[in-house]
């Protein structure tokens, strides 16, 4: 997304949204909510920033500043609003359609690229130089790189110490704050107030830090076709690892080497999920929520994605049908790679059994399981000279996984966003589309050979129409293609 810039800091999100500054003052005064998480709203005279619908009284128009997302707003020295919580909304989709350099530099920096590391290893594994990367950031976010990650981090902070019973220690370093010092000079400045100063505000009745399960609650742009989305993952869920019914999903993940389980359930109000975690310390916190938002692909701007996609009249009865619809993510990119492998040429039933076998024979049990959560996904080192056609695999398929395990225990990480074509045997058009869309999060991704997808869109009596046709097909839905081929599977058998 391009970023104009009215004075000095003033930051306006244009392009796909088409918002003005003058757009944005109406969508605040109207407090229309369906504008959160498009920008934040600066009020120069009283130091803070809100969401668009903040119930606050209305400030001048002289008096507001508007900003691409929250590090923006801080870097201008703004504090967030203590009443409509700008810093817990869901991510801004200010990166949505800006150079895949951004968008996979904000994935690393979730990933906690800057944690540990300067801005030089960042760019370094980006393929750029430093001066480069800080001139893109400035120019799509308004903030320099090491300034989105330590907001990232005290609104993570903020969100444990308001949400959990975590000791103070733990929250600073799940955080990734390296001293307490650090944590403390960070979240006053953030927030001008001290770490107890928000735990006593967000204090719960019967929290209790000596509980096994950790509970967040993860918010999200309405409308999210939650039921949808479930339905999605229930019918691809693998035997041991997975469990998913009508009302929730749960799995097994693997945190610093231990065995861990997570659910994933509709929140008590709207605008929400709820996160439970058993067995996930402090310091694997942040990352847990980062990949479970995009699990669920919270942080999808649903307005914007429906209204451009309602255009085609293709499109346009399931749009209607399934407002908010969202492109699945995954909990680990390896694991989805191997599931897209074993759907190749079989039916998603057949792709669940194979997948259900590789677990049961490479996958680790796991202590004291409870219901159907037994084994952890294998790993890519227990994939690497596995006999993966045990399973009954064809030897073409199985060869496949092998090279894809080989080369990401090598730490080649072949299928990771925006490091162009992938060379490996068995890893074809559709597949490497299907990994970009879950395991990427392309929103443009499009597996135009897919066989569903091309009998969605073939005139009634009429054979599919080639994977040629189909992309010429596709060329208005962008750059929302991945949703599009969401909504033209919702119509059928999916893949």
């Amino acid at each position: 997304m391009r970023v104009e810039q009215n004075d000095h800091r003033e930051l306006v999100p244009c392009g796909s949204h088409g918002l003005n500054a003058e757009d944005m003052y109406v969508a605040m005064v109207s407090r229309d909510r369906r504008f959160e998480g498009q920008f934040v709203v600066g009020v120069t005279t009283t130091g803070i920033y809100c969401r668009p619908g903040c119930p606050a009284r209305t400030p001048r128009r002289s008096s507001v500043r508007f900003f691409a997302c929250p590090a923006a707003a801080q870097a201008y020295g703004l504090r967030p609003c203590l009443r409509c919580r700008p810093d817990a909304s869901p991510g801004t989709p200010a990166a949505l359609g800006t150079p895949a350099t951004v968008t996979r530099a904000l994935r690393l920096i979730d990933e906690g690229a800057l944690d540990e590391a300067g801005i030089d290893a960042l760019a370094d594994r980006l393929g750029v130089t430093a001066r480069h990367l800080r001139r893109l950031f400035d120019q799509h976010l308004g903030a320099a790189p090491i300034a989105v990650a330590r907001t990232k981090r005290a609104h993570f902070a903020r969100k444990l110490l308001e949400e959990t019973a975590l000791p103070m220690t733990e929250v600073a370093h799940a955080s990734g704050f390296s001293s307490l010092r650090r944590f403390n000079d960070a979240v006053r400045a953030a927030f001008r107030a001290t770490p107890s100063d928000l735990r006593r505000r967000g204090a719960r009745p019967g929290a209790d830090a000596a509980r096994a399960e950790v509970v967040l609650r993860l918010p999200y742009r309405a409308p999210l076709a939650y039921d949808d989305l479930l339905g999605f993952l229930r019918r691809r869920a693998i035997p041991g690892v997975e469990r998913v019914d009508t009302e929730s999903y749960a799995r097994t993940i693997e945190v610093a080497g231990r065995a861990a389980r997570i659910e994933v359930r509709r929140g008590a109000e709207d605008g929400h999920l709820r996160l439970s975690a058993w067995g996930v310390a402090g310091a694997d916190l942040f990352t847990m929520v980062t990949r479970v938002r995009r699990l669920f692909d919270l942080d999808a701007d649903p307005l914007l994605i429906d209204t451009h996609l309602a255009r085609d009249r293709r499109l346009a009865p399931s749009v209607r049908a399934r407002p908010g619809l969202r492109v699945p993510g995954a909990w680990d990119g390896f694991e989805i790679a191997v599931r897209a492998i074993l759907g190749q040429q079989v039916s998603v039933p057949g792709a669940t059994t194979l997948a259900g076998r590789l677990v049961a024979r490479f996958g680790l049990s796991v202590p004291d399981a409870t219901d159907a959560l037994t084994h952890l996904f294998p790993t890519p080192h227990a994939l690497a000279d596995a006999d993966i056609a045990s399973i009954g695999l064809p030897q073409a398929r199985a060869a496949a996984i092998l090279g894809l395990a080989r080369a990401t225990a090598d730490g080649q990480r072949p299928l990771e966003p925006g490091r162009g074509p992938v060379e490996l045997a068995g890893i074809g058009p559709w597949t490497a589309a299907y990994v970009a869309m879950r395991g990427g999060r392309d929103p443009d991704a499009f597996p135009a050979g897919d066989l569903v997808l091309r009998r969605a869109l073939a005139a009634e009596g009429q054979p599919p129409p080639p994977e040629r046709a189909v992309l010429l097909l596709s060329e208005p839905w962008r750059p929302w293609r991945a949703y599009a081929a969401m909504h033209l599977w919702s119509l059928g058998a999916a893949r």
